[in-house]
């Protein structure tokens, strides 16, 4: 399947393209175009939007809380893995105004904003970040593992 979302990303748009390759669509490709074509290519190309206004697939409230869409993700597709709702609540932490975000948060969003820097083009700064994502969700098994 293919999926749409916003060229130029930074930690959502990365963290949502290595959730859906992990848990959701492991043959997805991934489509980047300026942001005011996100819907008009999904509907031309049959791809999935996120992360874009207008998109299932974006940011919202809950509890009065803002989630970002990989929370949007997680919830549509019924992940439940423990592990990665603790890598929700970094990404989530990095990538919206949240009170008490996650301590690594700053970090993750940091890192992301440097990978956006370095990287030639969307493709190659997920190719970068998607180690970095499996690493902290390595740590993230870590986490629940210790508190179980």
């Amino acid at each position: 399947m293919k999926w749409v979302t916003r060229e130029k990303a930074k930690v959502d748009r990365i963290a949502c393209p290595w959730l859906i390759k992990k848990f959701v669509d492991p043959q997805a490709e991934f489509l980047f175009v300026p942001k005011e074509r996100v819907l008009e290519i999904a509907k031309a190309e049959n791809a999935i939007p996120f992360d874009t206004p207008g998109a299932e697939l974006t940011h919202y409230k809950e509890g009065g809380e803002e989630r970002v869409s990989f929370d949007s993700i997680i919830k549509k597709y019924g992940l439940t893995d423990p592990a990665l709702l603790e890598l929700a609540k970094i990404v989530r932490g990095a990538d919206s105004s949240i009170p008490n975000p996650p301590k690594e948060s700053p970090g993750l969003k940091a890192a992301a904003e440097g990978f956006r820097k370095v990287a030639k083009d969307d493709f190659e700064n997920i190719k970068l970040q998607f180690p970095l994502y499996d690493a902290l969700y390595s740590y993230c098994q870590q986490i629940i593992e210790q508190s179980s």
